[in-house]
């Protein structure tokens, strides 16, 4: 089984902080550079797959779904679902700058891990939510005959990127806080090597076969 992780493209509160003042989190637009990433995502995306049918699952927020949009993927998708467990990390409703400004500081300084924004989530509640979808979704009991060779996309967030993937590959919360979220409209492959059924992996409640990723997410500076 493979997995692919998809950041969404850069969206408006990517580049301008203050929209989350005025613009619901759920409703931000990509901007027109966020379109050419995930058109250029989805390029080297149909070169990996070829001629391969995918399941697709995408965070109902919009940004990521006009990202799965302008990925441009085609018949190559056998069905789409909406997650809502894909979120972004929820920050509240409409953000006050003050507010948000020193929550990032504190966050920074706490950690991103284990720090409970004043009306939204902690990361570990982000991975809570999540660890519950990919159980399902990945669990080493499922039928092996449908399984083989099944890749799934997943459209999300880079916190979740980041949270998915310590999930699977049995990060410790220290491992997790060392890494910055992957660029807008960047991707990373997680593939289970299957052993037979055996256990060898340190994933999600400590079972299941062993994942490889793809490359490395890059260290805080």
């Amino acid at each position: 089984m493979r997995l692919i992780l998809i950041r969404h493209g850069e969206s408006v509160g990517n580049v301008d902080e203050s929209a989350f003042c005025r613009i619901p989190d759920h409703t931000m637009d990509l901007t027109p550079n966020g379109v050419r990433q995930s058109q250029a995502t989805g390029a080297r995306l149909r070169e990996l797959l070829g001629d391969q049918s995918i399941d697709v699952f995408v965070s109902p927020y919009r940004r990521t779904w006009q990202t799965l949009e302008h990925l441009e993927l085609g018949a190559r998708v056998r069905r789409i679902r909406e997650e809502p467990r894909l979120r972004e990390q929820d920050w509240g409703n409409l953000q006050d700058p003050s507010t948000q400004v020193r929550q990032r500081r504190e966050r920074d300084a706490f950690g991103h891990f284990f720090y409970r924004l004043a009306s939204g989530e902690s990361g570990a509640d982000v991975y809570d939510r999540l660890t519950g979808f990919l159980t399902g979704l990945t669990s080493p009991w499922a039928d092996a005959a449908r399984e083989h060779g099944r890749t799934v996309l997943l459209v999300t967030h880079g916190l979740a990127m980041r949270l998915a993937c310590m999930a699977l590959m049995g990060w410790t919360v220290a491992e997790f806080e060392a890494l910055s979220n992957p660029a807008n409209g960047d991707y990373r492959v997680l593939t289970r090597q299957n052993t037979n059924g055996s256990a060898t992996g340190g994933g999600i409640l400590g079972l299941g076969p062993k994942w490889t990723l793809d490359r490395p997410f890059d260290t805080w500076k």
